[in-house]
């Protein structure tokens, strides 16, 4: 997710997108013919938008108003909660359809199956650190949730913008980084089985677009006052590859791994990211992406690129973020990421209500049921219960506290109904 950090950064960064053009003839995976025709469309008949100049279909191909059909239940369908315990401590509960109780037991019971939890290296106590995912997931098993384990290798955000190095990692090289990475996701996969609770897919570092672990593995420098930007894959790649073998290091039955770029809609920065993971051998089980429609763009784009992805290399794709406004704010719209009706492409068909809400996370759905050969993994939502409150993360919670699926009194909202497993 994007934090304040990421929007306030003024550090000039050269994204993937940018340099897709150059990418060289032997890291290209060749497209396979079925995509040839694949256009945009519109989600069930009901969604149409162009797509951006660098994604738009071939002229002589005829829209698909109907799509596949659905593949079978999405079988991932949950929430990234890892504030929870930070809600619970300043008094906040949860309620749905006249039942208080835990936020993981509300979902469990419409249906999710799934729970994310985020990982920093070396934060304050209790603000996402190991002791606390530690006791979400052992709340989570009981619920009879499955665990997502989202390792930042950082102790703070990371995010495309902000991959710093957590400060006891600082100054190693690139091989004693490595190990570093690799014992530590090791270990921290194995602190899960450990107490009964074993992950049943990890993340490799948080949108990792432009790398993790900076400047080490930290893909593009320069690009600013006129600087030429450097690509430098070898750093992101080798502690890639390191964090992978940790994962598959840590149990006797290793966790699926997933590997999660920024942007769901950006169709040549995904394609030229994960070709190069293509080409240098990466092996991982999971695609995944962010997809924000107020940042990113209408779903229509989001369909055609994870049409492309699945086609293209034959992964399981993973929605790993999403979250869509239920009401836009009457007073200090600075203070919200969505504060008008305008930054919502769909906004015609999604506005920010309840039920608009609840109609976005409908089409969400069925798009992913609908992407080619049966991979649409499924899509989690991020943090739908951080409501206001939480003096220790303010300056983020309220930025994202007309985003949640629970109103700001706790009671659920209708697009809960979105975890259903029909």
């Amino acid at each position: 997710m994007l934090s304040r950090r990421h929007l306030l950064s003024a550090m000039p960064l050269m994204t993937a997108s940018s340099l897709s053009a150059s990418l060289p003839a032997s890291l290209s995976v060749p497209l396979p013919a079925s995509m040839s025709d694949a256009t945009p469309g519109s989600l069930s008949g009901s969604l149409s938008g162009s797509m951006p100049a660098s994604q738009s279909p071939p002229p002589s191909a005829a829209p698909n108003r109907q799509g596949a059909p659905p593949s079978a239940v999405l079988s991932v369908r949950g929430a990234d909660l890892s504030s929870l315990l930070q809600e619970e401590a300043v008094g906040r509960r949860f309620r749905d359809r006249g039942r208080e109780a835990p936020a993981e037991r509300l979902l469990a019971a419409r249906g999710a199956g799934t729970v994310r939890l985020r990982v920093w290296v070396g934060p304050r106590p209790g603000d996402f650190d190991l002791a606390s995912a530690l006791v979400l997931a052992r709340r989570a098993h009981a619920a009879g949730l499955r665990v997502l384990l989202d390792l930042h290798y950082s102790d703070s955000w990371a995010d495309e913008s902000n991959q710093a190095v957590p400060k006891a990692w600082a100054g190693q090289d690139l091989p004693t980084l490595a190990d570093t990475v690799r014992t530590y996701t090791r270990d921290t996969v194995r602190a899960f089985a450990a107490q009964g609770t074993p992950v049943d897919m990890v993340q490799i570092g948080n949108e990792i677009t432009n790398g993790m672990l900076w400047p080490q593995g930290q893909i593009y420098t320069g690009g600013g006052d006129g600087t030429a930007v450097t690509e430098n894959w070898h750093g992101f790649l080798t502690l890639l590859k390191a964090g992978l073998q940790g994962a598959a290091q840590g149990t006797s039955a290793p966790p699926r791994t997933v590997v999660h770029f920024a942007n769901g809609c950006d169709g040549d920065g995904s394609r030229y990211f994960y070709d190069h993971l293509a080409a240098a051998g990466i092996r991982f089980d999971v695609l995944a992406v962010s997809y924000y429609a107020f940042w990113h763009g209408p779903l229509a784009s989001l369909k055609y690129n994870l049409t492309d992805l699945a086609t293209r290399y034959g992964k399981d794709i993973l929605v790993a973020e999403t979250s869509y406004p239920w009401k836009l704010p009457s007073t200090n719209p600075e203070q919200y990421h969505v504060a008008s009706a305008d930054q919502l492409p769909d906004g015609a068909l999604f506005p920010a209500t309840p039920a608009g809400q609840t109609d976005y996370f409908d089409a969400l759905r069925d798009l992913i049921a609908r992407l080619p050969g049966g991979h649409g993994l499924g899509f989690l939502a991020w943090e739908p219960a951080w409501l206001p409150g939480v003096t220790r993360n303010s300056d983020e919670e309220i930025l994202y506290s007309n985003l949640t699926m629970f109103d700001w009194s706790g009671s659920a909202l209708p697009s809960l109904a979105a975890f259903r497993t029909p």
